[in-house]
């Protein structure tokens, strides 16, 4: 099978892609808010031809899965690639997460099963956490967030347009090579979603706290961030990663946005198969 569904233990069908040979080392790719699977093909396809067994999920209320009302959290997005990987057996696996996804990989690989992660990527992620607080005051205001609420409720197709087409990928730059069609494809995979599920996940990229986790992995980890990051602010993120990590690499890209392994692949997919080749 290239794809399928599990279920999980709270009745939730979660689509998966399942490319490559079985016995191959498992590389799972974790997307981020509000978008799919499909986000990674560029990567897939790249390891893919490396000989890889490549991976990737649909979070619950996003894409092809079931449009969730509850369980819109870390804890269960992490639970479900837990079962995930039990139903797929996958071992040895290199989990690469972007933005909410590298929080999901965070709270999953520090409570993974022992033998099921090799190593991990964490690619404009929002670890440690994003909110700003007592704790954290350098981070962004809740305002900010309670601003996207607004907005993806207001209107959530014309949010989806404004957001690509702007900060995501750097297309608000001068001189900023746009594409229409990365821009076109945000959308289609935000709209495939479900609104309430995408409104939560909010939240969860943007209150958790990862502290804690990224202080527990134990597996080597790959930090991944654009300087020019307008949505995940990199000194808030990375710079602060990469200090709790026991094995982190931290490298960064002069001028590169939140989207860039969209926007210039042919700098991070080589860099992304050293690590896994290392």
């Amino acid at each position: 099978m290239s794809n399928g569904i599990i279920t999980t233990q709270d009745g939730t069908r979660i689509f998966y892609k399942d490319w490559g040979p079985k016995n191959a080392q498992p590389v799972v790719f974790h997307h981020g808010w509000p978008l799919s699977a499909d986000d990674w093909d560029n990567q897939m396809l790249f390891f893919l031809a490396q000989g890889c067994r490549v991976i990737a999920h649909d979070r619950r209320g996003h894409g092809r899965s079931d449009q969730t009302d509850s369980g819109n959290d870390m804890n269960t997005y992490a639970a479900d690639v837990a079962e995930l990987a039990k139903a797929l057996d996958l071992r040895n696996a290199i989990h690469i997460g972007h933005s909410t996804g590298g929080g999901e990989v965070a709270r999953y690989v520090a409570h993974a099963e022992p033998g099921r992660v090799a190593k991990a990527v964490l690619m404009g992620a929002v670890p440690p956490i994003m909110l700003q607080t007592a704790a954290n005051p350098e981070g962004l205001p809740k305002s900010v967030f309670d601003g996207f609420r607004s907005a993806l409720a207001a209107n959530r197709a014309q949010f989806f347009i404004d957001v690509p087409a702007g900060p995501f990928y750097g297309f608000n730059r001068p001189g900023a090579k746009v594409s229409q069609g990365l821009i076109d494809n945000w959308w289609r995979q935000g709209m495939a979603g479900g609104a309430k599920a995408q409104y939560d996940c909010i939240t969860a990229f943007s209150e958790t706290d990862f502290t804690e986790d990224l202080k527990a992995i134990t597996v080597p980890v790959l930090v991944l961030h654009g300087e020019d990051d307008q949505v995940v602010p990199i000194d808030d993120s990375a710079h602060k990663a990469i200090k709790l990590l026991k094995h982190g690499t931290l490298k960064t890209y002069p001028g590169l946005s939140h989207g860039m392994f969209a926007t210039h692949p042919e700098q991070i997919n080589p860099d992304l198969l050293a690590f896994a080749k290392a």
